[in-house]
């Protein structure tokens, strides 16, 4: 399927434009790495807890800072959970602290746990129905149920509290009333009884707890680096055995481009770099680069019938012929990906804005970027031995065939 038919659009006249918006946008962004210290690291790279806590109503969120600060040393980071269009669905906060000391770890999780029990636990220091596990919930109700009366073996007592916590998880995490629990089946008003005895119902919710000790945090970033060179290392190779070593280096500094530019876009966002962000990385460190192959394989095979063609104007025919595959891959890929990011939630967030991003520029990159650097090493090599800047050079005699 061809969307674009015989187009003779000048892409290699309008590369001043972007190149120079690449500049601007990276100068920009390597100034917020600089000014911040640089990437703002997620929990999985620096190291520390972090706590994703919905609340029944709007927290005071100055409450709960000045209350941690009086527990946990360092810095507390106390974030809003929004949406796409920078609103919260719920009430929601990322709480988390930094730490350099591994034996920090399980004290600081307990201290915002006690924390946020005291402010927004349930009342009579009854256990809270919302933070309770389902084994916490038997060992609570196994002695008041059988003391009541009510008929349920080991396994159905253990399949009810499973239907009673799929029942708060349907509800975002938090069940408002007990009474609500009349919905959930087999909750009869007898369990109903014997919970209002036993436990209460709190105003907050803890929905996930991520914890890294700081040197296993060190690692994963070195790790995550180091296969971000690696991923580049070998396609230049690739690249190099493929074609010619120079259409190595101007794929690798485009996808370069593309990898320094969406960090900087991170920084600019004040979004966290974490291991999923890095997975869409070196998904795009791949797909730039396909993308990016795709036009340099249509440049040698026009380099082998058009070998008097200036430079400039076979790698825009090239371009120009591989048009309707470049928008269909990268536009349909480019839906997938924001729809991620419109709808994807807070977990896949990161991946999906460095998805977004990434495409955008990977593709462009590959024209506006990646190409011009051919021409201008050929506009180099023809000053320096006086010959005419063509693309027989990019193509050995040898290997010429005739159609």
């Amino acid at each position: 399927m061809e969307l674009f038919r015989n187009t003779n659009i000048d892409f290699l006249g309008k590369k001043w434009i972007f190149i120079a918006f690449s500049i601007v946008v990276t100068v920009v962004g390597v100034a917020s790495l600089v000014k911040k210290g640089g990437p703002k690291y997620g929990i999985d790279f620096k190291g520390g807890v972090e706590l994703r806590v919905r609340f029944k109503n709007d927290p005071p969120v100055d409450k709960i800072r000045a209350a941690l600060a009086g527990k946990i040393p360092g810095e507390v980071e106390i974030q809003p959970v929004l949406d796409a269009t920078g609103r919260g669905a719920a009430p929601e906060l990322l709480i988390g602290t930094e730490i350099s000391d591994e034996t920090r770890l399980n004290v600081n999780r307990d201290a915002i746990d006690t924390t946020l029990r005291d402010m927004f636990g349930g009342s009579d220091g009854k256990p809270d129905l919302n933070n309770a596990s389902a084994s916490d919930l038997a060992n609570l109700l196994r002695g008041p149920l059988q003391a009541a009366g009510v008929p349920l073996s080991e396994d159905d007592l253990q399949k009810l509290l499973v239907s009673i916590k799929e029942f708060g998880v349907s509800k975002g995490g938090i069940i408002n009333s007990l009474d609500d629990l009349s919905a959930v089946p087999g909750v009869t008003p007898a369990v109903i009884n014997a919970l209002k005895q036993n436990v209460s119902v709190g105003q907050f919710s803890i929905l996930s707890a991520e914890q890294v000790g700081p040197k296993i945090g060190a690692e994963l970033r070195s790790k995550a680096i180091y296969a971000t060179l690696y991923a580049l290392a070998g396609m230049l190779v690739y690249i190099a055995f493929r074609f010619e070593w120079i259409y190595g280096v101007a794929a690798v500094i485009a996808v370069f481009h593309d990898t320094i530019m969406t960090i900087g876009l991170f920084s600019l966002f004040d979004k966290e770099i974490t291991l999923t962000v890095v997975a869409a990385l070196l998904t795009l460190v791949g797909y730039s680069m396909n993308d990016t192959i795709v036009v340099f394989d249509r440049i040698r095979e026009n380099v082998k019938t058009m070998r008097r063609e200036p430079m400039p104007s076979l790698i825009n025919l090239s371009i120009n012929q591989t048009l309707s595959r470049t928008v269909m891959a990268s536009g349909l890929t480019f839906l997938t990906a924001l729809s991620l990011w419109l709808f994807g939630g807070k977990v896949l967030e990161g991946f999906a804005f460095a998805l977004v991003v990434g495409i955008t520029v990977g593709t462009y990159s590959s024209i506006f970027i990646a190409s011009p650097i051919l021409v201008a090493w050929q506009d180099f090599m023809a000053s320096r031995g006086g010959k005419p800047t063509t693309v027989a050079a990019a193509a050995p005699a040898a290997t010429v065939k005739k159609r």
